[in-house]
């Protein structure tokens, strides 16, 4: 199932006993039953408290969470996306607070038929991903060429939902996480290779997991965004000038790049 973690092995249910207390996170259970708590304060609330996101997206998929009146079950895929939203959403308001980053910072990671990157850049906030996708992959099955898909906001955030779907949310949330951490503000710009045999469908928790994992890893710093195109080079499989006409945000960094070396040069 492409939207949720794997589970375990399944068999038909004969008997069911309870043998001793049932544990039921406290914060959780605090607000099933404030029936006048609004379900996006109800998920903010409680990933602040430190709940996991998984146990928010199960809560409010089987309808635990909001008031009375609107409680209602879920589809597990609107649930999830849902969270990922609204918890990304909430952090964002805090990072454009923060100050800029001062150097352009790039993270990397290879795992399991994939790639991921992302470059920090320093300026305001705004944000894109992407993805490629390889022939006989879960998304590209039958194509002779690399499928790509990808969306970005700007420092005003999106009124309409992402065209990649859940993946965009989920690694929104990923790198608002660490730009939180490190209490800084950036564009940030993240990609993902998807190669050949992968097929298995574990796509929006997949990325998220693994780009938290990536995010706690120290970045490669530099002082461009051509310098960060060059080492990108021996990182990802496909060529970096395809990766650059899909990326508008890194076609803007160039761009500001060379308009700032045509004015320091006039200055001379």
């Amino acid at each position: 199932d492409e939207r949720v973690p794997p589970l375990g092995p399944s068999g038909v249910l004969r008997e069911f006993r309870i043998t001793s207390n049932i544990y039921v996170n406290r914060k959780l259970e605090k607000a099933y039953y404030d029936t006048d708590l609004k379900a996006l304060e109800a998920i903010r609330w409680l990933y602040s408290n430190g709940v996991p996101v998984t146990l928010i997206q199960r809560a409010l998929s089987v309808g635990a969470l909001g008031t009375a009146r609107w409680r209602r079950l879920v589809p597990t895929r609107w649930a999830i996306t849902a969270v990922d939203d609204a918890i990304s959403r909430y952090l964002i308001k805090k990072i454009k607070e923060y100050p800029i980053v001062n150097k352009f910072l790039v993270f990397h990671r290879k795992v399991f038929k994939n790639t991921f990157i992302a470059i920090i850049a320093p300026r305001r906030w705004s944000y894109e991903w992407i993805e490629a996708w390889f022939p006989q992959t879960t998304w590209n099955p039958s194509h002779d060429e690399v499928e790509f898909g990808g969306d970005y906001e700007g420092i005003s955030g999106r009124t309409t939902y992402a065209e990649p779907g859940g993946c965009y949310y989920a690694a929104r949330l990923a790198v608002t996480e660490y730009l939180c951490r490190v209490r800084r503000q950036g564009t940030a710009i993240l990609w993902r290779e998807i190669y050949t045999g992968f097929n298995l469908p574990i796509g929006v928790w997949f990325v998220r997991e693994n780009l938290r994992a990536m995010f706690k890893s120290q970045p490669r710093v530099f002082d461009s965004i051509t310098e960060v195109l060059e080492y990108l080079k021996g990182v990802l499989t496909i060529d970096i000038g395809t990766w650059v006409r899909q990326s508008k945000l890194v076609r803007d960094l160039l761009f500001q790049e060379t308009l700032s070396k045509y004015f320091k040069g006039l200055r001379k």
